[in-house]
C-alpha cells in the first residue's frame, strides 16, 4: 500500500510492503501531528525507513515529531546541510534516538518487505540548489513500480536519465508539487506513468500545480 498523506502544501508518503514500512517526508512543521496521528490510526508504531528527501521545511518539517514518537530503524537523507531550525530539529531527533543516517548512493538497492527500492538520485553535487538534492527512489513490488521524486527539478531529472538507471514506473509522484521547473518532457516520456500524483495545498501561493505540467500529464 502506498499512502499519499494530505499535508497541504508539502509531501508525505507512507509505504507498507509486507510487514515493513517506509515514510518519505512528513510535510511542514505543523504537519508533524497529522502524520503521527495517521500512523497511529493505521496501528503503525515501527518504521523501517524514514526518508528526508531534502532539507526544505515542507518536506522534513514534521520528521522530528515522527522520529521521536515512532520506533525507527534507519534514516536516509542527502549529504546536504541547511541552516534552519527545522533542519536542526530533525538532526536533534535523529541524535536523540541514536539513529544511523544512510547516505543515498545512486544505484543502491534495498529490500522493503517483499519489494525493493533503488536510489536514483541525487546524482551530482547541486551546490545550494536544495530541490535538486532530492532523494529520488524507484519502488518495485511485483510487477508494479512507483517513482518518488521529492522536489527534483529538470537538471536532476536529466542527470538521472543520463545515469542509465531505469525510471520507468506505473505511478509517478510528480516532482516539486507540479511546478513547471520539474517534469521535463524527456523525463516524463522515460517514466511513462499510468498514474501521476501531485501533492499540493489548495490555493497555495505558488500556483502549484502549474498548468504547463498538467498539460504534459494530460497529453
Amino acid at each position: 500500500s502506498v499512502h499519499f498523506i494530505d499535508v497541504g502544501q508539502g509531501d508525505s508518503i507512507l509505504i507498507q510492503a509486507g510487514d515493513e514500512n517506509m515514510l518519505i517526508d512528513a510535510g511542514t512543521n505543523e504537519s508533524g501531528s497529522v502524520v503521527t496521528q495517521y500512523l497511529t490510526d493505521l496501528g503503525i508504531s515501527h518504521l523501517d525507513w524514514v526518508i528526508g528527501t531534502h532539507p526544505h521545511e515542507d518536506h522534513i518539517g514534521g520528521l522530528d515529531d515522527v522520529i521521536l514518537s515512532t520506533d525507527v530503524d534507519r534514516v536516509m537523507m542527502p549529504p546536504k546541510e541547511h541552516t534552519t531550525q527545522t533542519f536542526e530539529d530533525v538532526l536533534d531527533a535523529v541524535e536523540a534516538k541514536n539513529l544511523p543516517i544512510t547516505l543515498p548512493e545512486t544505484g543502491d538497492t534495498y529490500p522493503l518487505g517483499d519489494g525493493r527500492f533503488t536510489v536514483l538520485g541525487p546524482v551530482a553535487d547541486y551546490g545550494d540548489d536544495l530541490n535538486n538534492w532530492s532523494i529520488v527512489l524507484r519502488l518495485d513490488y511485483g510487477d508494479t513500480s512507483f517513482l518518488f521524486t521529492g522536489d527534483a527539478e529538470s537538471t536532476a531529472e536529466s542527470d538521472i536519465l543520463n545515469s542509465g538507471l531505469s525510471v520507468d514506473a506505473d505511478v509517478l509522484k510528480v516532482g516539486h508539487h507540479g511546478s513547471d521547473t520539474s517534469t521535463s518532457q524527456d523525463f516524463l516520456d522515460a517514466v511513462s506513468p499510468d498514474f501521476a500524483v501531485i501533492s499540493a495545498g489548495k490555493g497555495n501561493d505558488y500556483g502549484h500545480p502549474h498548468q504547463a505540467t498538467l498539460n504534459k500529464l494530460l497529453a
